[in-house]
């Protein structure tokens, strides 16, 4: 299993941006698919965003596209999320996610998660 920590969180005003990180550890295979998600409390845990192996182009939601951008820094095992032009509806508790066996889940179960790091808009 991969071991996850998030860290970035904030409160930032709407229009604003934030930089998120999440540091991995653990066995990490060559074949990955590394995913942020956020979750509001009292709504299902939503994907925002994927990388993975193999792929070349990240994927986003469509709430998110154009705003947030993925990135991988495979030297320093770290995955990132930038978070540009923030709205109010992106206030939530935001986790990454490394899949098991490299696949891409949304399942919770076929993940490991961290901890989640917290973005307030206000």
């Amino acid at each position: 299993h991969v071991q996850l920590v998030e860290s970035g969180e904030g409160l930032v005003q709407p229009g604003g941006s934030l930089k998120l990180s999440c540091v991995a550890s653990g066995y990490i295979s060559q074949q990955y698919c590394l995913s942020w998600f956020r979750q509001v409390p009292g709504k299902a845990r939503e994907w925002v965003a994927r990388v993975a192996s193999g792929v070349q182009t990240p994927r986003y939601d469509r709430s998110v596209q154009g705003r947030f951008t993925i990135s991988l820094d495979n030297t320093r095992k770290t995955l990132y999320l930038e978070m540009n032009d923030l709205t109010i509806n992106d206030t939530a508790m935001y986790y990454c996610a490394a899949g098991h066996n490299g696949g891409c889940w949304t399942d919770p179960a076929k993940n490991d998660w961290g901890q989640g790091t917290q973005v307030t808009v206000s």
